[in-house]
Parts: structure tokens; C-alpha cells; sequence
């Protein structure tokens, strides 16, 4: 096995997990519609029963919104994440960073798609941004002085 950076091995195994659950959403999405029969184009509509099928839902525009918000998300997370491990953070306070993002990312979406009561899916989305601040503030410190 090539030899690793072991905050690059974190990053890399917390940032599949959030991969991976950004893929359930879509097939969460994805079963909601088929279940419905809600279908946001009229061909998929007709291949399932009819253009009477070409509608919204308010639980499938939940689930929707649920995904839309992991990508909003989670992508900037990856970039930051990556950017982070560079310029050599402990392993340890590398990890919890990476814990916090994804324990919240989970619980937002959980609260998303069973509409938990408020604010718990508002309290999950602050919590995850934490540590997305704090890589951005590191990094944006440790290449001051190169900009």
C-alpha cells in the first residue's frame, strides 16, 4: 500500500462517507418519485402511466431540496477539507473537524426528510459549518504570507 498522509486518509474516508450519503439522498429522491408517481419531465411521466404524472409533490420537492442542500454543502466542504489537509493540521483536531461536518450533514438530513421540529435541522447546519470556518480561517492563515 502506498504510503499515505494519514489526515489525507481521514479526509479521504470522511469525505467518501458524505459522498455516499449524498447517493442515498438522490435514491431517496429517486424512490419518493417512482412511489408517487411524480415525475419532473413528461417522458418519464408517460413511460410511467401518463402526463398526469408530470407534477410536483411536497415530500418529493422535500427530499429534492434535502439533496440540493448536501450539494450546496458538501462540495465546498470537499474543497476546503482537501485544501486543509496541505498545510498540516493534526491528525486529531483534522478528524474532528471532519466528524463535526458529517455528524451534522447526517442529522440535517434526517431532519429534512422526516421534517423534525424546528431548529434542529437549522442547529445541524450550523454545527456543520463550524468546521468548514475554522479549515477556511487555517488555511486562509497558514498562505497569507504567499498571497
Amino acid at each position: 500500500m502506498a504510503n499515505i498522509d494519514p489526515v489525507f486518509s481521514c479526509f479521504a474516508f470522511y469525505g467518501v462517507l458524505l459522498v455516499i450519503k449524498m447517493y442515498i439522498i438522490a435514491i431517496i429522491t429517486g424512490q419518493v418519485r417512482l412511489r408517487k408517481k411524480v415525475f419532473a419531465n413528461p417522458e418519464d411521466a408517460l413511460r410511467h402511466g401518463g402526463l398526469q404524472f408530470h407534477r410536483e409533490d411536497p415530500y418529493v420537492e422535500r427530499c429534492r431540496r434535502a439533496h440540493l442542500n448536501d450539494v450546496e454543502n458538501i462540495l465546498p466542504f470537499l474543497f476546503l477539507g482537501a485544501v486543509y489537509t496541505t498545510i498540516g493540521p493534526s491528525l486529531a483536531v483534522a478528524r474532528l473537524h471532519f466528524l463535526v461536518f458529517l455528524v451534522g450533514r447526517v442529522v440535517h438530513s434526517v431532519a429534512y426528510l422526516f421534517a423534525l421540529r424546528a431548529p434542529t435541522r437549522s442547529v445541524s447546519y450550523t454545527v456543520a459549518q463550524i468546521p468548514c470556518v475554522s479549515m477556511a480561517v487555517q488555511i486562509l492563515l497558514a498562505v497569507a504570507a504567499y498571497a
